[in-house]
């Protein structure tokens, strides 16, 4: 292993290799990092770093040798403390003794450095580090942790030393749970196929949140934004990955072959670092992930020939950083869902909105929920658009397909609907075809159910948002446009004196 350290070493670039050798030095301990992908991530110049993929790349000890070298006050954190707990054997390891660590507060003092491990397993644990400063933070298997949780805890990288630098690190593996799909759209430029301006790995990228949003711009700054006093600096975001082959402590052990055993689904996801891996379904999931993938897989960007367009589903946000959304469809095929920011409450401008996008005289369902979108609605119903209000509280009389099980409430029936509509093994399978679109997929594989006295009931949409970090905006107006949108044309076309025709097979589909 020396050797082929050695050897890597020598290959390096002059500064990268003096600047190994001088960090190692100065910890005067065992820990350097390994030539390659983590010595990059070492050296990397983000704000924000996510180093991952594979398993077995050294992700954690780049984490370790960062608090070791680096930094002064690093807080270190895996989603479940016991799991956290895990890392100091790792970091004893390295400085070949426990001097310094407090096992009760679990933190690690070495003359003027400190290092906090600890878990962050409920949402609202993420209070527990409200206004204390680290100027590095880094999130140990990132995938596992909320956004939520992630965007709160950032709040506080930060120094009081102009000298120190300051920088958050996640190390993990894809995504395998809904739940962390979350970096996909954070990182998007890097793990998104669909980004319309990918970047390379390592390159750095510049965001800053403008209306309550996360926006890329061009450099550091200053930024100057509407409705902010002052200008603003912008932080910078990358991506490195990282694989088993780059590290020596593990490539030449059998862990390669651990990996191998696994599931196809895990294969993918920690032995190749596939971001695009199926995700494993969590407890209860109201649609099934294999279900999305495949209706995402169906679609093409051609709109189907001789279809007219069926319905479109309205979802009116309230505000803040939720989105206004449009989501029309053409049998069972859908285009990419219209979204715009939702501080326009003019409902007036949100109906002339949809009468934009609207075509073939298709009813219109309308989100009433919390009240947003009455007034659109009635803006459309004075100017003669066929419109259907839906209001997910309401109850209903409906079963289950198969005529076994209720429903607690209109959202209820809507969703499980969808979740029919995408069943493979119905009669002549699926024609449901979804825009290959991660956010949306994160969001329909969010939704989780339970059966009560009054039927199927699902999780609250505020829970939803707390897991994923945003309201599930597009899903609910997918949602609505099938399962609420069959009974608008229905009802639509008996007004007309025509008999009710709701394409949902592949006939008339390319």
């Amino acid at each position: 292993m020396l050797d082929d350290l050695l050897a890597r070493l020598k290959v390096m670039p002059e500064a990268d290799r003096k600047a190994v050798l001088g960090a190692a030095k100065a910890l005067d301990t065992a820990w350097c990092p390994n030539p390659g992908p983590q010595t990059e991530a070492f050296f990397c110049e983000a704000d924000e770093l996510f180093y991952g993929g594979q398993a077995g790349g050294g992700k954690t000890d780049l984490g370790v040798g960062l608090a070791l070298t680096n930094h002064k006050r690093t807080l270190i954190l895996r989603r479940i403390n016991k799991d956290a707990v895990k890392i100091v054997p790792r970091i004893e390891e390295v400085l070949g003794h426990r001097n310094g660590y407090n096992g009760q507060l679990q933190r690690w003092r070495m003359g003027d450095r400190q290092i906090d491990i600890a878990g962050c397993e409920q949402e609202s644990d993420k209070q527990r580090f409200k206004g204390d400063p680290h100027d590095l933070i880094v999130f140990d298997e990132g995938t596992d942790f909320l956004e939520s949780q992630y965007r709160f805890i950032i709040g506080w990288n930060r120094s009081t030393d102009p000298q120190q630098r300051c920088r958050v690190v996640v190390t993990s593996n894809p995504p395998t749970t809904a739940d962390g799909l979350w970096v996909i759209r954070y990182w998007a430029p890097w793990l998104d196929p669909t980004h319309q301006n990918p970047a390379k790995p390592g390159e750095l990228r510049w965001f800053t949140t403008i209306n309550g949003e996360d926006m890329e711009v061009d450099g550091p700054g200053p930024h100057v934004i509407e409705g902010e006093p002052d200008p603003v600096m912008a932080r910078s975001r990358t991506f490195l990955p990282a694989s088993l082959a780059d590290n020596p402590d593990l490539s030449r052990t059998n862990y390669a072959s651990v990996l191998a055993s696994l599931p196809e689904e895990l294969r993918r996801a920690y032995r190749d670092g596939d971001f695009s891996v199926g995700l494993r379904d969590g407890d209860f999931q109201v649609i099934p992930t294999a279900w999305i993938d495949a209706a995402m897989r169906r679609w093409t960007p051609q709109q189907p020939e001789n279809v007219a367009m069926t319905a479109i589903g309205l979802d009116v946000a309230p505000g803040g950083i939720d989105n206004n959304v449009i989501a029309p469809r053409f049998g069972g095929w859908y285009p990419h869902p219209i979204v715009w920011k939702g501080e326009d409450k003019d409902g007036s401008a949100i109906a002339g909105k949809v009468v934009q996008h609207r075509r073939d005289n298709c009813p219109v369902v309308v989100d009433l929920g919390g009240g947003w979108g009455g007034n659109a609605l009635v803006r459309m119903k004075e100017n003669g658009v066929a419109v259907r209000p839906f209001n997910g509280v309401e109850m209903t009389s409906a079963k289950t397909r198969d005529g076994k099980l209720r429903f607690a409430n209109k959202r209820a029936e809507g969703y499980w609907r969808f979740r029919e509509a995408l069943d493979p093994d119905q009669e002549g399978g699926s024609s449901v075809a979804l825009p290959p679109d991660p956010e949306l997929k994160a969001e329909l594989a969010a939704s989780t159910w339970s059966l009560t006295r009054q039927g199927i009931l699902l999780e609250p949409k505020s829970d939803i948002k707390k897991r994923i970090g945003h309201s599930p905006d597009k899903a609910d107006a997918v949602v609505m446009c099938l399962s609420e949108g069959n009974a608008a044309v229905r009802r639509h076309m008996n007004s007309l004196g025509r008999a009710p025709q709701v394409i949902t097979n592949r006939k008339g589909r390319r």
